[in-house]
């Protein structure tokens, strides 16, 4: 009697009740294969932006600059123009579609052709960012992870969104935030993919361990952990920025959409665009060099040294609107790069330049710092620009290493996003699950 007792007990301590059911756990072991696959593949997209960036570093820039932005543009451009299945793959935003239109369907050659593609054009200076490409190439990995296990459409879609968590965690470095990207970009409203939530961790996971066994385990932009949030009089300077990121991602919206309108509107064949936008962002990069390429000196510059001065809070203004202008002809015109990271790179310049200012203007005794507020101001402008609110919380912490922030970035975030409900960069974003093909 004890021996089937004992196979009983057994049975019901390993295998009962729904937590090692197939239908939960089906999907873990491609999760982690997507993960594998993504991460290597971002691996690979990380040394072909070095080798990249080497190439074209040893160019002398300066002479250059009015036409090299162009001339990348437009060798992506063309790359992808042989490829008709690609000829709408632009980013995160085609990731989207791809899931509400397209039965989570990526195209393979994304893979290689998007990677050189984006390469090109930022690389030789055009104001964009490799988190667009990147998202599309996780997108790609579980799209084909779903096909090797001719898995159904639905599980398609949920093994695209765990490659899109997988690419932001690994290329960031920033795992949770990844992960929680993957299932709150779908929508512009605080609606979130449940069904992508466990999947998106697995694959996060296994991706950034990955990138991170060559790349190494900290920090993008390491900031000082002793810049913290201890005075609650903060919050209200922290309303102030709230109301300017408000403000500062309509412009960045509005002015990015009205350049993609006219140049869809323009009666001329696609690489003269990408051409034109490459001229007038090499124009904008030759007076203020700083918005070439990712921008990413910014961020480190804005969270590492102590800027003051009125000169200092002009210059993160002239960075900010030259930012977000030269992002708008460079992706706009039809160049392959993401927007994301420039929305990265505006926060963090208006921020700082807010902080300039409150530094400034309020008593010591308040403690504010120039470069809590620039960190504080990525988050809400990321929030409020693509509708990622628990994305950018979590991502300015894991990005930075400074997690004595959160509070502020909460509200900040808070504020923004809801101030600026019906505004977003990705124009594919429902705006709720009822409003999805997927969900009717």
């Amino acid at each position: 009697m004890a021996l089937p007792r004992l196979t009983s007990f057994l049975q019901k301590f390993f295998l009962a009740g729904k937590g090692l059911s197939f239908t939960t756990g089906k999907y873990f072991g491609q999760a982690v294969l997507v993960g594998v696959f993504s991460g290597f593949v971002v691996v690979g997209f990380r040394y072909l932006i070095d080798l990249g960036g080497s190439v074209i570093g040893s160019v002398p820039v300066r002479p250059l600059q009015l036409v090299l932005p162009a001339v990348g543009a437009l060798l992506g451009y063309l790359l992808i123009q042989r490829f008709d299945s690609l000829e709408h793959a632009r980013g995160t935003d085609s990731a989207i579609l791809a899931y509400h239109r397209r039965h989570g369907y990526v195209p393979p050659a994304v893979l290689p052709i998007k990677s050189v593609a984006s390469v090109l054009t930022v690389a030789s200076g055009g104001s964009a960012g490799y988190e667009g490409p990147v998202t599309l190439l996780g997108a790609s990995c579980g799209s084909i992870v779903a096909s090797w296990f001719g898995l159904s459409r639905r599980a398609r879609r949920i093994l695209m969104t765990a490659g899109i968590s997988a690419g932001i965690a690994a290329l960031f470095q920033a795992p949770l935030a990844g992960a929680i990207f993957g299932f709150e970009v779908l929508y512009s409203s605080s609606d979130v993919e449940y069904d992508c939530i466990l999947p998106c961790f697995v694959a996060s996971t296994v991706a950034y361990t990955i990138f991170a066994c060559f790349f190494g385990w900290g920090a993008l932009f390491p900031m000082p952990t002793d810049i913290a949030y201890s005075n609650g009089l903060r919050l209200l300077p922290y309303f102030v920025l709230a109301l300017i990121v408000t403000f500062g991602v309509r412009f960045y919206i509005s002015g990015f959409n009205s350049v993609e309108r006219s140049f869809g509107s323009m009666n001329c064949p696609g690489w003269i665009k990408v051409v034109l936008g490459g001229i007038v962002t090499g124009i904008i990069g030759f007076f203020v060099p700083e918005v070439l390429g990712t921008s990413y000196p910014v961020i480190r510059q804005t969270l590492t040294e102590h800027l003051t001065g009125q000169s200092a809070c002009l210059a993160l203004l002239a960075i900010f609107f030259a930012k977000a202008v030269a992002t708008s002809f460079t992706v706009g015109s039809g160049g392959s790069g993401g927007v994301f990271a420039p929305a990265i790179v505006c926060g963090g310049a208006l921020g700082g330049a807010v902080g300039v200012f409150f530094e400034r203007v309020l008593p010591t005794s308040w403690g504010v710092h120039p470069a809590a507020f620039a960190l504080v101001g990525m988050a809400g402008f990321l929030a409020s620009a693509i509708r990622t609110p628990l994305t950018a919380i979590v991502m300015v912490a894991e990005i930075s290493g400074n997690h004595q922030l959160i509070v502020p970035a909460m509200w900040v975030c808070g504020i923004a996003f809801w101030l600026n409900n019906g505004w977003s960069l990705y124009r594919s974003q429902p705006h709720n699950r009822e409003a999805s093909p997927v969900h009717e």
